[in-house]
């Protein structure tokens, strides 16, 4: 809802110098031509790994269809109460979707838990390992940890 300056990486330099994401690393992933498969791109702080969009639609099958793994967060109808709806500044009104408050993660409605992972086999591990996905949809990348670190 508001431009903070990512890149088309989703993703940009904080004050301190770092630089993170945000979304799905596309050009990333377009270097590494890969294509529509499990495409590993990082490592979480709890030791397990992170992969691009894809996913076996049977988490068990590395032989089954590969497909865009959706997230089981949706957008709440209606705001909580207390939820500031018209910006200050702009007197602009501030639309559902705009606060992470704004969704909640309902078991089932997707193909992911409520960290954006799943436990399954990757080309990396064959036996299978739980795993996050960076999706297209809220919350694009865990925002919580399953492991400890």
């Amino acid at each position: 809802t508001f431009d903070f300056g990512d890149d088309l990486n989703h993703a940009h330099v904080q004050p301190n110098g770092a630089y993170h994401y945000h979304g799905i690393p596309e050009l990333y992933l377009e270097k590494l031509g890969q294509g529509q498969t499990l495409t590993l791109v990082g490592w979480a702080p709890d030791g397990f790994p992170v992969y691009a969009r894809y996913g076996y639609t049977d988490p068990n099958d590395s032989g089954s269809a590969i497909k865009a793994m959706e997230p089981s967060w949706r957008l709440k109808t209606v705001g909580d109460d207390g939820r500031p709806n018209i910006n200050v500044n702009t007197g602009e009104p501030i639309p559902l979707g705009a606060f992470t408050q704004d969704f909640e993660y309902v078991a089932g409605y997707g193909d992911l838990d409520e960290c954006n992972g799943r436990t399954g086999v990757t080309p990396e591990f064959p036996e299978g390992i739980y795993h996050y996905i960076v999706t297209d949809g809220f919350p694009f990348f865990s925002r919580c940890f399953k492991g400890t670190f």
